[in-house]
């Protein structure tokens, strides 16, 4: 099984909405900082199986 992780900043900026993706934990804690408007931090964990096929819609 492969996880797979990113951060996700998500700002309300007047009647916009913004995401921004990033790697690591660093990069996004030091965008935080500049992002102005209400924002929200999140650490996004997916979980692929690659032995798992799709057989039927």
């Amino acid at each position: 099984m492969e996880e797979v992780m990113m951060w996700v900043i998500t700002a309300y900026q007047e009647e916009e909405t913004k995401i921004y993706e990033f790697k690591t934990e660093k990069e996004a804690k030091e965008a935080f900082k500049s992002i102005q408007g209400y924002k929200i931090l999140t650490e996004v964990i997916s979980f692929y199986n690659r032995s798992v096929k799709l057989v039927a819609v």
